[in-house]
């Protein structure tokens, strides 16, 4: 029997199961950094199949490692299971850390005890507060050789075009006064701010593709008859890579030092997020995913040109080591993430089959990277050349 069928079956045998698990966490979300019930549920899975857990990883409560074998080379599968305040699991992460969950308990139940290790990866809060980003930057993909997750969405999509972005905390302070009674007195922090929007308006004309600044006013005085002494705004900053993030940065602080210089105002500009890089797709390995998946009848196309669905901190793991992210549709192109129904496609007949599709097409990824030394190479060779 061969590798790939073996997998088949321990997929088709472990299939009640793992929707029990997406189900479960459906019904019972839990949002960033607060995933604690998550949690112990993935890892109590692990552990019954021997996997040996190490809980509050990089220092997050609700992050974990969860190891089978030792030694390089060294599969990772990063779980998501933090779910959207208000609508739940409308992302779908339910049915990631499932897939995630089962695509390491499958490769390491067909390995026979072949070299290498598997790793399951708890990463929470992917949407606030970046887990992953967190995760990469205490060394826990240091080891690792391919790290592999799909996303649920609306199109079939061998790769993730997902961009770059963070936000910053811009504040002015000027000086109160009455209106009326001292209004030369008055240094007005509000109507700075306002201006800053102004300039971002002609500036968002003007940017490059991919890039884009939203912002929003999060203090803006206290009283109609009073000049308001501060006034601060929040603004969410993407671009296509990591280096155009930069750029834009430096952009809105040379915008903001200006405004404050017209207006007489102090300026504070402060980083008010993890930072999200770029995605860096592998595409041998992306490739290799989605040659598995078509057997499931599944076929996976290129995005399409200028779409971008957003940003994930799985940008920040694929910068370090091979990554994949494609997506796989669970309802019609007619529909998006992020909204009630597609929390209610998260737990949809048709989500179950793409999961176990799924599961299988990450297993058989997995075995490849672990068997393949030359894939492997490839694989690096993929990250070097995107990282140029």
């Amino acid at each position: 029997m061969s590798l790939y069928q073996r997998i088949r079956e321990e997929t088709a045998r472990r299939a009640d199961a793992l929707w029990d698990v997406a189900s479960a966490l459906h019904a019972d979300p839990e949002t960033a950094f607060a995933e604690h019930r998550a949690a112990a549920l993935l890892t109590g899975e692990l552990e019954r199949a021997g996997f040996a857990v190490r809980r509050q990883t990089a220092g997050l409560p609700t992050a974990f490692t969860a190891q089978s074998g030792t030694g390089r080379p060294v599969v990772a599968f990063p779980l998501e299971y933090d779910a959207l305040p208000g609508l739940g699991h409308a992302c779908g992460h339910n049915l990631i850390a499932a897939a995630g969950l089962g695509a390491a308990l499958v490769t390491d139940a067909v390995r026979d005890g072949t070299g290498g290790t598997v790793l399951a990866v708890g990463t929470p809060a992917e949407e606030g507060g970046g887990g992953k980003a967190l995760e990469v930057a205490a060394g826990v993909f240091d080891e690792v050789d391919a790290a592999l997750m799909f996303h649920p969405g609306v199109y079939d999509w061998v790769r993730a075009p997902l961009t770059a972005q963070e936000q910053y905390r811009v504040g002015f302070r000027g000086r109160a006064a009455h209106p009326t009674g001292s209004p030369t007195e008055g240094i007005d922090a509000l109507a700075a701010l306002i201006e800053l929007f102004n300039v971002l308006s002609g500036l968002g004309r003007r940017l490059p593709e991919g890039s884009h600044v939203q912002g929003i006013i999060t203090h803006g005085g206290t009283a109609t008859n009073i000049v308001p002494e501060y006034a601060e705004g929040r603004f969410g900053l993407r671009a296509l890579t990591t280096a155009a993030l930069d750029e834009l940065a430096a952009q809105l602080r040379t915008a903001a030092e200006g405004v404050a210089l017209a207006t007489g105002t102090a300026l504070t500009v402060d980083r008010a997020s993890v930072r999200y890089e770029h995605f860096r797709d592998c595409a041998v390995l992306s490739e290799r995913f989605a040659g598995h998946l078509g057997r499931a009848g599944i076929p996976l196309t290129p995005p399409a040109p200028g779409v971008y669905l957003g940003s994930s901190d799985i940008g920040n793991v694929s910068g370090r080591v091979p990554a994949i992210h494609p997506f796989v549709a669970i309802m019609g192109a007619e529909g998006s993430d992020h909204t009630p129904e597609f929390a209610e496609a998260a737990v949809s007949a048709r989500a179950r089959r793409v999961l176990m599709a799924v599961v299988e097409a990450l297993a058989c990824t997995a075995v490849d990277v672990l068997g393949d030394a030359g894939l492997r190479d490839r694989a690096w060779e993929d990250l070097r050349r995107a990282s140029v």
